[in-house]
């Protein structure tokens, strides 16, 4: 096993025994990650994040191997200190209260509690609720999620516009709405329509929004589009989403792949001069 490298540095009476914050945080190495519990006033370590800001602020340590200006600052690094009810971050000039719990008043049960006033020059934000639930936080799902405005990709040379909705989770009207608007944003100042390839795979949406989704699409297809093929692998949504669009007087088929939606768009502007643009195989996302 390693050796610590502070442990050099101890006197023989320092090792292997209980030490005082001071002589604690000189064990902690640069880049460290440090961990303390409790609620602050409350179990909190605070005389060891106050002997933490000390030697970090200090013009210079005094162990041999961590001597010099506080590095993890002057590197840009964020050194954080979480509890139950707030979180500081060091900053050059001090610690700085930057997010709170909800429900936390911040005079009443931090700064009460604290033996010094921290740096606010901002409100802080209110920390995720989902970390004081029960069950999982779904952070999979805010990591893979796109940004609704990174979703439409229009193609000037063919004339096409790619929606991908792939994992989009459709929850209330605001959604609907918030669709039509990167829809009109960047077709809206066109001389022509475009056709539109839509990407369901892995799409869900609130039941009861369906109609008024379909409704939704069937003004876009009636504005922009000169045609649409759109494809989800779920056998579900193909159902349930075709019926909805099928009494908005929308083609109701949905393809299986991307390459069998791509090959229903080939073989629509093939033949795009032998029927009228309302009669193609036409959906929007």
């Amino acid at each position: 096993m390693s050796q610590h490298p502070a442990l050099p540095y101890l006197r023989s009476s320092e090792k292997g025994k209980i030490v005082t914050a001071t002589e604690a945080v000189r064990l902690i190495r640069d880049g460290d990650t440090i961990a303390t519990g409790g609620f602050v006033g409350i179990g909190f370590a605070e005389e060891v994040a106050l002997a933490l800001e000390e030697f970090y602020l200090s013009s210079e340590g005094d162990a041999p191997y961590m001597q010099g200006k506080p590095r993890n600052v002057e590197r840009g690094k964020n050194v954080l200190y979480i509890t139950e009810r707030c979180v500081f971050a060091l900053r050059p000039d001090g610690l700085e209260l930057t997010e709170v719990a909800p429900g936390i008043d911040i005079e009443r049960d931090i700064l009460a509690q604290m033996d010094f006033k921290p740096l606010i020059p901002r409100d802080p934000v209110t920390m995720d609720q989902r970390i004081f639930r029960e069950g999982a936080m779904e952070l999979r799902e805010d990591m893979l999620t796109i940004p609704l405005d990174q979703r439409f990709t229009l193609d000037d040379q063919q004339n096409l516009f790619f929606v991908n909705l792939e994992r989009f989770t459709l929850r209330s009207r605001a959604d609907i709405d918030a669709i039509a608007r990167a829809v009109e944003t960047r077709l809206g100042g066109l001389n022509r329509r475009v056709y539109a390839i839509v990407n369901y795979d892995h799409f869900s949406i609130v039941p009861e929004l369906l109609d008024e989704y379909s409704s939704m699409v069937r003004s876009l297809v009636d504005r922009f589009y000169s045609g649409v093929s759109r494809y989800t692998t779920s056998g579900f949504l193909r159902i349930k989403l075709g019926e909805a669009l099928e009494k908005r007087g929308v083609a109701a088929h949905i393809f299986e792949s991307a390459g069998e939606a791509q090959s229903d768009w080939r073989h629509v502007e093939g033949n795009a001069g032998s029927r009228p643009d309302h009669d193609k195989r036409a959906i929007a996302g």
